[in-house]
């Protein structure tokens, strides 16, 4: 079995191409750079041998049948959408190599016993709906009325925007990949860290992958003119969200380097009258808190609110959180990773054991079956910016590891 790195490095910057132009490199799910991306995608999984088909929620799913009829199938893949100005690998990797797997799997004439498929996950990263992992999350069950609700800054509903795009979100609500479905899930993905590079290894076996809280915290004060009112007189909104933001970045601090891993973030805020001579009379914002231990994830709020209480009491301005969306832990399943270690050595490619930080569509399948993921170092560690690179031998060097992987857990 071989692994065509120069078609596997092609396709990675035939689908970057497919980008805002103003904004590389930015891919929205349910814009048309992303459909466009998605048409491209289909017509590479059935050039590639597979039978395609878009699920429910908005999935793109390439397969490749097995021997034994009625096996459930292994598969591979991540999200082909991106966040503003964001870069070439993130998700699409995982897309990619999970198709040049299968294909290599296929042209080499090896047929295994269970069915293969990849899959395009919808909307991986946060939405302008605000809820991320749209289609992996569905596979679990867990994208309920209230966030198929929810509208964007344009007025249309997440479920309005699915089916926009082919989904069909009126018939969601049991899982889509019930417990047992999966015989495994392996998916690849750029570290979106240092340390693979910091310590010169090529291939790393996540371990585990770090539950996310995200809350919409509104704060209320009241618009005045910023000329003529008094600081003293004021109920300056943002100033009291600034307090809360403070109060989060010092609590996720406080833990240090762990344990517990702990980070939290305040990255999207909208404020009104959001004009530079008005006082700022309501804020609302996203508070994402993300950890490996469910106790620091279903209390971190509440501290944060406690701390910043007496501040928002002094500035005369109240303030109230909503639980926006809500993951678990989830352990990667020790056979999978076993498998992953063991393609890697049997490459002689160096590895290593590590966390990931990051939320990957792999969270949401482990319901449904065991699963695992495989990093790649990505130059500086970066992610989620325009600079975000690997080299094409370290593409190919991942991409081998997860289709050795996959043949040894066909036989497993």
């Amino acid at each position: 079995m071989r692994i065509d790195a120069d078609r596997l490095w092609r396709r990675l910057h035939d689908l970057a191409a497919f980008t805002e132009p103003d904004q590389p490199w930015t891919r929205r799910a349910f814009s048309v750079s992303f459909q466009q991306g998605r048409d491209w995608l289909r017509q590479q999984f059935e050039a590639a041998g597979l039978q395609t088909r878009m699920d429910s929620a908005g999935n793109l799913i390439g397969r490749l049948e097995g021997s034994v009829p009625g096996l459930p199938p292994l598969a591979t893949g991540s999200h082909s959408d991106t966040v503003p100005h964001g870069g070439r690998f993130d998700g699409v990797l995982g897309v990619l190599a999970g198709l040049e797997a299968v294909q290599s799997i296929r042209e080499s004439g090896l047929r295994l016993r269970h069915p293969l498929e990849v899959i395009d996950f919808l909307g991986e990263e946060p939405s302008d709906h605000g809820v991320s992992c749209i289609g992996s999350r569905a596979c679990a069950g867990h994208l309920d009325a209230g966030m198929l609700a929810l509208r964007d800054g344009a007025g249309e509903s997440l479920a309005a925007a699915m089916a926009r795009i082919g989904a069909r979100p009126g018939e969601l609500g049991p899982a889509l990949r019930p417990p047992g479905s999966l015989a495994a899930f392996v998916e690849l993905h750029i570290e979106q860290g240092p340390v693979l590079e910091a310590r010169q290894l090529p291939i790393g076996v996540v371990t585990n992958i770090v539950g996310i809280r995200r809350y919409t915290v509104t704060v209320a004060g009241r618009a005045d003119h910023a000329g003529t009112t008094p600081m003293h007189l004021r109920q300056d909104a943002l100033v009291g969200a600034a307090e809360v933001i403070a109060q989060a970045q010092r609590l996720a601090a406080s833990h240090g380097d762990g344990p517990p891993y702990v980070v939290a973030t305040v990255g999207r805020l909208a404020l009104t009258p959001n004009a530079a001579n008005s006082v700022p009379g309501h804020v609302s914002m996203t508070l994402e808190v993300r950890s490996d231990a469910p106790a620091v994830l279903d209390g971190f709020v509440h501290a944060v609110m406690a701390a910043s209480a007496d501040a928002l009491n002094r500035l005369r301005v109240t303030a109230d959180v909503a639980l926006l969306t809500r993951t678990e832990p989830v352990a990667c399943d020790p056979r999978v990773m076993a498998a992953i270690e063991a393609a890697a050595a049997r490459l002689q490619l160096g590895s290593m054991r590590l966390p990931s930080g990051a939320g990957h569509d792999a969270m949401h399948l482990a319901e449904a079956g065991p699963v695992g993921m495989v990093f790649v170092p990505c130059r500086d560690g970066r992610s989620h910016c325009p600079e975000e690179w690997i080299e094409p031998d370290q593409a190919a060097a991942g991409t081998a590891v997860l289709a050795q992987a996959l043949v040894a857990l066909d036989g497993a």
